[in-house]
């Protein structure tokens, strides 16, 4: 049983870990270890504890709603895509990273039925997993949970929602030089710490003094990883963010980093660690050229909404009901989820035109 004391014992200890992290380091952490932790730190961090995450409402306990939550139809839509890579590359494999509440994988299993044999979930949070098990119990053995990316994959992969969650690095230009900014004490507080680096932005913009930005090391290392693992098939990554013209902007100098809790934002992660999600938005072009760069071809990038337009999801529409069809206009509306969320697309080891980029592909944007 929850009580009311329990969140803020839990981001007590999450901060005590983190300050005995930064005295070991001699005083400093660059931001991705600061982020790590609020975030994975074993039984603590946001994605490690027992506090709901998901939901359409603050009034659930949850911080925010993914698209799975919103409506069965995007995973309906969705399916059309994999259905295809799955004929394309011979394989009856489904592999979802970072499942969340499972709810991706159950409309997933539902509506591909006896194309996927195997379900396979790669999840850092034991207790994500453990939900995710109760909710999916019923499609038996076909579901799986990995500890980690499987050393070879021949099947098709697919992320919502979960590169935005690896930690990022944050750079601060001051007009003349650039500095990493990490987390340091002062006192029993965490506060803010510029140190000298050799990082840069990966594009030579007209940077504002002033400006923080993200580099995004760690997801670009595991699409490389993820690359190299890949034998056959195709992998669907589905996040809010940019191509990198955009995300260098001049205009955007505050850079991109959020919290979420109680579906309100802020940008104040050195607060209330462990009780917020931390999120940034993804550098799409630097995926793309990891990928790239790794083996894998780069076969789409478009809106989420042109993206499940062309899945069908029209026709979906026409056959909901009324209040399924108002929470799914969410996932297409341009101030909603359908333009600020883009969906990326790799194969390697089989060749397809991919349904879901087949009108609006944007990677001459990338």
């Amino acid at each position: 049983m929850t009580t009311a004391s329990e969140p803020d014992s839990v981001s007590s200890r999450l901060a005590a870990v983190i300050r005995r992290a930064i005295a070991q380091a001699g005083g400093w952490l660059p931001f991705d270890r600061f982020m790590a932790f609020a975030l994975y730190a074993p039984g603590l961090g946001y994605y490690a504890n027992h506090a709901p995450k998901f939901g359409t409402m603050p009034a659930s306990g949850s911080d925010f709603v993914t698209a799975p939550e919103l409506s069965p139809l995007f995973g309906r839509a969705l399916a059309v895509q994999l259905k295809q890579a799955l004929v394309a590359s011979e394989t009856d494999a489904l592999i979802e990273f970072g499942a969340g509440s499972g709810a991706l994988a159950e409309h997933l299993l539902d509506t591909l039925g006896d194309a996927v044999r195997h379900y396979r979930i790669v999840d850092l949070s034991g207790v994500l997993r453990e939900r995710q098990q109760q909710r999916l119990a019923r499609f038996g053995e076909r579901v799986q949970w990995l500890d980690s990316l499987p050393e070879l994959i021949d099947g098709v992969v697919i992320g919502n929602e979960v590169l935005d969650a690896m930690p990022v690095q944050l750079l601060h230009w001051d007009g003349a030089a650039w500095f990493e900014r990490g987390v340091a004490l002062d006192g029993e507080a965490f506060a803010w710490r510029d140190e000298p680096t050799a990082l840069r932005p990966p594009l030579d913009a007209a940077f504002v003094p002033g400006t923080v930005t993200e580099v995004h090391a760690q997801a670009e290392a595991f699409i490389a990883t993820l690359a190299q693992r890949l034998r056959r098939g195709a992998a669907f990554f589905i996040d809010y963010g940019f191509p990198e013209a955009e995300y260098y902007l001049p205009q955007r100098h505050g850079g991109t980093l959020m919290c979420h809790r109680a579906h309100r934002a802020d940008q104040q992660p050195l607060a209330g660690v462990g009780l917020k999600d931390i999120t940034a938005h993804v550098n799409f072009t630097g995926i793309a050229l990891a990928g790239q760069a790794a083996g894998l071809d780069v076969i789409g990038y478009t809106s989420q909404a042109r993206f499940l337009f062309n899945c069908g999801l029209l026709p979906l529409l026409a056959d909901a009901g009324v209040v399924e069809r108002a929470m799914a206009q969410k996932l297409i509306t341009e101030h909603e989820m359908g333009e600020l969320f883009k969906v990326i697309g790799f194969a390697k080891g089989c060749a397809f035109e991919p349904l879901g980029f087949a009108d609006g592909d944007r990677m001459h944007r990338l």
